[in-house]
């Protein structure tokens, strides 16, 4: 086959994984997947990374259409907030996707389609056959093994790791150009760092709705609430008229969304040979400061400070430790006003948006619970090699977001913080258990931090099912009696953990022993007795006074 010659249009080949009610999986066409997502339960791709990789490409293609023309399809700009609050509502309200507009929309860009074109292949660059040569096994997600470096458990072996058909090669297109690592070398001289992939850099989050559709326009943010008015011209990478083909270009942050979410942070060529992919070429792509880049609606922020001052935000990457909803303040943008804490959090774009719509009531009553998916990846070595890829989700009433649901948003808070100092509790005991059992040392550390582990692993469900029975409607009353019942709840589960901790430690920690210790604030040592009872003792005092307020104080 001559390495020139059209093949394989993405709106008429089936490439995209969608799952069905029956949870049986199919591959569709671009256009479909968009037309009849309401006949999809959700993108099912290798995946939950690739699955937001292709989320934005969707979401792409939905700014380039909507933010021009209404459900008809007839020409209406988006001039104000009003405005992009109506066009969404329409949207809504009709349940799917509007045919007529999509399908002439990607008609006149038939042409820019093609995953193999002598001139644009679809998110790729022919300047990149300089680039460095992969193996189809790095270009999979599941794999990502690069030629030196085999992993020893794959998840495919033979063939299947050498080559890719065409729609697998699309779909990992996507997601390599959004979550590649740094080990390519530049093949200029003098060239900046581009850093991982775009989404390879957030603290990636999406909303996930109860069908395709809905995840769709619970991520399609019409409007910039940052800057109080509409986004620029939605000019996506297909649309632009010609390829991008220099290496390592750091480009001005615009705010338009279409260009954003097409980002390309690689330049990429695919190889063919025989009707499979047999490698591809990479070059380092398009990138920009991710300091206040607000016009990005899909991550939480972390705040950068300078002598104890926040100056500005930065998207914060996931921790694979921490569940969601410990991240509920960043998630809500949390105003704290506290004099002892002054946390700064900033609401995720998105997040915003949604509160927007609440507002206006553009959610049908329906629509009462919201959930908030990650996917993300987690590098290694300046993020010269991926690690681990990890998902989570955390799902509350929509109204939480709304101003009646401000005092029970302050209440999860200051759940949260509880659940941190029980961690903490736990951890200090198994540490003084270790030392009561004659450890020291690396030994007492390691046991209260799978202590810590194993106390959040045991809280997780009881949290999210809590958080989900939350509802700003409730009473004064029916929240304080929600919040005391979770209170006995986390007591008995976090008092179970110590008696369990306890019982483990071996009968020397029965007897006990004392420990030559630093006197706190002071250079002199002294001796103090640890033993099971002694401090499994202090730790049901402390928990007791976190979670039922008493005000005695204990033996340290």
């Amino acid at each position: 086959m001559e390495p020139a010659m059209k093949e394989f249009n993405l709106l008429y080949e089936p490439w995209i994984r969608v799952m069905r009610p029956d949870a049986s999986v199919e591959e569709v066409t671009l256009p479909d997947a968009l037309i009849h997502a309401h006949e999809y339960l959700s993108l099912a791709g290798e995946m939950p990374t690739q699955d937001v990789a292709m989320l934005r490409l969707l979401l792409a293609v939905m700014h380039a259409v909507f933010s021009r023309v209404d459900a008809d399809g007839n020409e209406a700009l988006l001039e104000d907030e009003d405005a992009a609050l109506d066009r969404w509502s329409e949207l809504w309200q009709l349940g799917q996707m509007p045919e007529t507009p999509v399908r002439e929309y990607l008609a006149r860009y038939e042409e820019r389609f093609w995953l193999f074109h002598p001139e644009r292949p679809f998110y790729q660059a022919n300047a990149a056959v300089i680039g460095t040569a992969y193996t189809p096994a790095k270009l999979n997600g599941e794999l990502s093994e690069s030629s030196n470096k085999v992993r020893l458990f794959s998840v495919r072996q033979g063939e299947s790791k050498r080559t890719l058909t065409y729609s697998e090669a699309a779909r990992w297109l996507l997601h390599v150009n959004g979550f590649d690592d740094t080990s390519a070398k530049p093949k200029g001289k003098n060239l900046p760092s581009v850093g991982a992939g775009w989404l390879g850099k957030l603290g990636l989050i999406y909303a996930y709705g109860n069908n395709l559709f809905e995840t769709l326009m619970l991520n399609f943010v019409l409007f910039d609430c940052e800057e109080e008015e509409p986004w620029e011209s939605a000019i996506p990478i297909w649309e632009l008229p010609s390829q991008r083909e220099k290496e390592r270009v750091e480009i001005p942050l615009h705010r338009d969304q279409a260009a954003l979410l097409t980002l390309q942070s690689r330049r990429l060529l695919l190889e063919r040979e025989n009707g499979n992919v047999t490698g591809y070429r990479l070059l380092g792509g398009d990138f920009f400061t991710r300091e206040n880049a607000f016009v990005e609606q899909m991550t939480l922020w972390r705040p950068i400070y300078q002598k104890n001052e926040p100056v500005g935000y930065q998207p914060m990457r996931h921790d694979p430790s921490i569940r969601l909803w410990r991240e509920f303040a960043s998630l809500i943008g949390y105003a704290d006003k506290s004099n002892e804490k002054k946390r700064k959090y900033r609401m995720p774009g998105l997040v915003g948006w949604h509160n927007r719509l609440l507002v206006r009531d553009c959610f049908d009553s329906n629509q009462d619970v919201v959930s908030y998916q990650l996917a993300s990846i987690q590098y290694g070595d300046k993020d010269f090699f991926v690690a681990d890829a990890f998902s989570d989700g955390v799902s509350f009433h929509l109204n939480l977001l709304g101003e009646v649901g401000a005092s029970w948003r302050g209440r999860i808070i200051a759940e949260i913080d509880r659940c941190n100092k029980i961690a903490y509790y736990i951890s200090i005991l198994a540490t003084n258990l270790r030392k009561a059992s004659g450890g020291s040392g690396k030994a007492e550390e390691t046991d209260g931090q799978k202590a810590k582990e194993l106390f959040f692993y045991r809280v997780d469900v009881p949290f999210r099912r809590w958080l989900l029975s939350l509802n700003a409607d409730q009473s004064d009353s029916e929240q304080n009696c929600l919040q005391r019942a979770w209170h006995e709840e986390v007591f008995q589960l976090s008092r179970t953990i110590g008696v369990e901790l306890a019982a483990n430690a071996g009968t020397a920690a029965y007897s006990g022993r004392y420990v030559l210790e630093a006197k706190e604030g002071s250079k002199e040592k002294e001796k103090v007795f640890y033993s099971t009872a002694k401090v499994l003792n202090w730790f049901v005092y402390q928990i007791t006074k976190e979670l039922k307020g008493r005000d005695e104080h204990a033996d340290p």
